[in-house]
């Protein structure tokens, strides 16, 4: 981010510096494969967290409407409470992944990607937990299916 330069007598560099702060802010995130990669490091245990909280919330998943109908009348559950520390950590690793700019496809499989760009045109880093590194990438509109082999740094 640009350092904000002062000057009393002209308001001109402040206003440039908060346009630019808003622009800079509001430009996509693009991730080249070695960028993508480094971050593995951290978002892999995160995708495992999403994974397992996805599964403990689908083995509950038969129980949860009755759970939330019957709560809903009765001021709460003791079975829902249960639940919620599980929502609010996915909702808070979806929101940490979000603000990363990587997109979650699939809770179950672990897969996630990571948008950026090859030859100017936006495309996916895709990976699947379990995979080591990032090694495929696929056009927005392809998905998982078109995955290809990354041939560029």
């Amino acid at each position: 981010m640009p350092v904000c330069p002062t000057n009393s007598l002209n308001p001109l560099p402040v206003f440039t510096y908060l346009l630019l702060s808003v622009i800079l802010s509001s430009m996509p995130k693009y991730y080249t494969p070695a960028e993508a990669n480094n971050l593995l490091e951290i978002v892999q245990p995160m995708v495992g967290d999403l994974m397992k909280i996805g599964e403990r919330i689908r083995s509950r998943q038969p129980e949860i409407w009755s759970v939330v109908e019957k709560s809903a009348g009765n001021g709460g559950n003791p079975e829902l409470s249960k639940m919620l520390p599980d929502f609010d950590r996915l909702d808070a690793i979806l929101h940490r992944l979000q603000d990363m700019e990587i997109e979650v496809k699939d809770l179950a499989t672990g897969l996630i990607d990571f948008p950026a760009l090859r030859n100017g045109t936006v495309v996916y880093l895709c990976w699947k937990y379990g995979e080591g590194s990032i090694q495929f990438w696929h056009e927005i509109e392809a998905g998982f299916a078109g995955r290809q082999p990354i041939d560029w740094e």
